[in-house]
């Protein structure tokens, strides 16, 4: 007679995933970690521009932002800090926030140098919007093949916006480009901010391009687009930084 407390139990009629359900749920994640200079005045906190950069080719140009100040960093808990500098690198795999003063006022800028999951995307945009509650919103980020209804050519260089409906119903539009095609999406961490943005009934404008790789023909568009808005973006940005930084900063 069979030993059925030593004998090995019969395969399981539930599936992996069905069993799945039984066990516990992983613990959540701490929240993204904001830290600001405790010194910053009204200007940086509400300032009538913020400028997230996603995509290779807006941070590079961002690094090259004369005059700019680290007044903040964003930190995920589960992103490691070995390797980080102490000074801020576009090597570096983390959020730095920096203001650019120009008149009439300051403008904010967000480098953010990491991928950020898709289940955290919209905690980093509520954490960001939070702290930082600017008049106006602009997200440069690249769209993916996969997403853009049509076929995008290697050598073919775009550039597409999404707008919020009080950005677009706000009379004149921040940059002036071409809206996203119908049946086009975007993912990741700017359609989190820019949702971030229509759900607080912000002005808000996602600029996509294409090719996300940081190609230097996508430079001159981002650095026009940021002349047009009268900021100062330096003496401009050579392809080899932009190679630089390829395989650093991983598009979205």
């Amino acid at each position: 007679m069979e030993d059925v407390v030593t004998e090995s139990p019969p395969p399981s009629r539930f599936f992996q995933e069905d069993l799945d359900n039984f066990a516990a749920p992983p613990p959540p994640l701490p929240p993204p970690l904001l830290l600001l200079d405790p010194k910053l005045g009204p200007d940086h906190i509400r300032p009538p521009l913020v400028i997230v950069a996603l995509s290779a080719p807006s941070l590079a140009i961002l690094h090259r932002f004369p005059h700019k100040i680290l007044i903040g960093t964003l930190i995920l808990p589960e992103t490691p800090l070995a390797g980080i500098s102490l000074e801020p690198s576009p090597r570096d795999r983390s959020c730095y926030i920096y203001a650019v003063d120009h008149r009439p006022a300051a403008t904010v800028l967000v480098a953010v140098q990491f991928p950020v999951a898709a289940e955290r995307a919209r905690a980093v945009a509520k954490s960001l919007l939070g702290a930082i509650q600017a008049e106006r919103v602009l997200i440069f980020d690249s769209i993916g093949s996969q997403n853009y209804r049509g076929r995008l050519a290697v050598d073919e260089t775009l550039a597409f916006k999404l707008e919020t409906v009080e950005e677009r119903s706000g009379g004149q539009p921040l940059v002036r480009v071409d809206y996203l095609p119908s049946g086009s999406v975007m993912d990741g961490l700017g359609a989190a901010v820019i949702a971030e943005c229509q759900m607080r009934r912000a002005k808000g404008t996602l600029v996509a391009t294409w090719p996300a790789n940081g190609r230097s023909t996508v430079v001159p568009i981002i650095r026009s687009l940021l002349q047009g808005l009268s900021i100062d973006v330096g003496w401009g940005v050579d392809a080899a930084t932009i190679s630089q930084l390829h395989g650093v900063i991983v598009p979205y």
